[in-house]
């Protein structure tokens, strides 16, 4: 079979976003560094991640939706087995854990981008949606009607990611204690997701049992 040069500059491309992701393992470069020194680092050309991603910020997008996709195959993992709870416990984890501060400052770094330019980060901005999906799939799952149950999700990932920028802004805040809230919120909803006998810092309770859990 033949390969048309599209189909053979999205292989490239991709071989080349596999280079970033080995080069910078979990991390993300910072906006302050050059294409050079990115390509220096994933032992490739300026000019090839200019060709591919067009400019720094588009090295970032890109870097950041394979890093995103790749944990929520480990978080729809989560979402197979567990509850909303469990979800939303797993993704303030996935995102709190060692190592990941840079991300996120990249993240939050990318979205302002976004706002200004979205059609340059179209594919990015369409991505943002996936947990949502999930999260409002397990509350149907759990007993809320579909809109209800979108409505939910989307606010609980908006909190999240409010307190994701509050981790990086004022890092000393008791975010915690605000993840245990929106599990609350939730279990005293009336319907089939409250839980007989739990009690209201269950979902704190939780948080830090996982956390003391993922230390290893």
């Amino acid at each position: 079979m033949i390969l048309s040069s599209s189909e053979r500059t999205g292989d490239a491309r991709e071989r080349l976003l596999a280079r970033l992701l080995d080069a910078f393992g979990e991390a993300l470069p910072s906006p302050e560094v050059s294409l050079r020194e990115i390509a220096a680092r994933a032992e490739t050309s300026h000019a090839l991640l200019r060709y591919h991603f067009g400019s720094l910020p588009g090295v970032l997008a890109a870097m950041l939706q394979a890093q995103r996709s790749r944990d929520n195959e480990a978080l729809l993992e989560t979402a197979r087995q567990g509850t909303f709870d469990d979800l939303v416990v797993a993704i303030w984890r996935a995102y709190t854990r060692p190592g990941q501060l840079s991300r996120v400052r990249g993240f939050f770094h990318v979205v302002g981008l976004a706002a200004h330019s979205p059609e340059d980060f179209r594919e990015f901005i369409d991505s943002l949606g996936d947990l949502t999906g999930v999260l409002a799939s397990l509350a149907e799952r759990e007993g809320l009607e579909a809109g209800e149950a979108l409505t939910l999700a989307t606010v609980t990932v908006a909190a999240i990611r409010g307190l994701l920028l509050q981790e990086v802004l004022t890092p000393a805040a008791h975010s915690e204690d605000a993840i245990a809230l929106i599990l609350r919120m939730g279990e005293d909803r009336s319907g089939p997701r409250a839980r007989p006998g739990r009690r209201a810092g269950a979902g704190r309770s939780r948080i830090e049992g996982q956390q003391t859990g993922s230390a290893s």
